[in-house]
């Protein structure tokens, strides 16, 4: 590769990093870059996996703070987070077009449950939301695991709409929770990539490298955004995530 080459994925997965930490689908920054230079598909998203895990460290130490007192919710849907990730990375090793129809309308249900997350949690505000968290937060985790596994462009959208539904807290807690279980998605995911395919290690170290510190830079943008606005930032990037992969199919 060329000194421009490395430029360019180095500064992909800055963006990456700040984006995946402040909102999630960062992927679609680095995935792009990387096919553009002419790696295959297949090559390009392990890579890119493996690189962004370092980034999604960063952002969740950055977030540490908004994590206090969250061990014990975070410890139960990790279990249900790498479980996900494991089927995922397999799913993609095994059928690699087995999602592309159906990836574009996951997102978009996930965006209109986080437009409307303030009135279905008030409509649920007299109920037992413990029946909610252990039905659609860690099924629900589960399921986007799966996808985080196999693709992960916008699964961070997907997993603080979930949160955010069943889970009586503030979205910016809820966004260090999402980082910490998108890492471990990640992380596991690329654990099986390393041992069953090709990784290009040059470009994942890049995006390692650059991914750490557009986070930290992410996490410190991110938590001084309102919630309201925040979460409009999670509806505009989730739509444009699934229009631009609607336009590809």
């Amino acid at each position: 590769m060329s000194i421009t080459s490395d430029l360019a994925i180095a500064a992909a997965g800055f963006g990456a990093g700040m984006v995946n930490t402040i909102v999630g689908s960062g992927s679609l920054i680095t995935f792009p870059t990387l096919l553009s230079l002419g790696y295959s598909p297949l090559v390009a998203n392990v890579s890119n996996t493996l690189g962004l895990v370092p980034g999604s460290i960063s952002g969740a130490i950055g977030y540490r703070k908004e994590l206090e007192g969250q061990r014990q919710r975070a410890i139960k849907l990790s279990v249900f987070a790498l479980l996900g990730g494991v089927v995922g990375a397999l799913l993609l090793v095994t059928y690699p077009g087995a999602f592309q129809q159906i990836v574009p309308y996951l997102i978009i249900a996930a965006v209109v449950l986080m437009a409307l997350q303030p009135r279905i949690s008030k409509a649920l505000s007299s109920r037992d939301k413990s029946h909610i968290t252990s039905g659609l937060i860690y099924g629900g985790v589960f399921l986007t695991a799966i996808y985080g596994g196999y693709f992960g462009a916008a699964q961070g959208v997907v997993l603080i709409a979930l949160l955010a539904i069943g889970i009586d807290d503030s979205l910016q807690r809820l966004n260090a929770l999402k980082n910490v279980l998108a890492g471990l998605v990640n992380g596991i995911a690329a654990i099986f990539f390393i041992i069953v395919t090709h990784v290009a290690y040059t470009p994942a170290l890049l995006i390692a490298i650059s991914s750490v510190i557009g986070a930290q830079v992410g996490a410190k943008v991110g938590r001084k955004i309102p919630q309201k606005v925040l979460r409009a930032i999670v509806v505009i990037v989730g739509l444009g995530v699934a229009i631009s992969l609607l336009a590809k199919g």
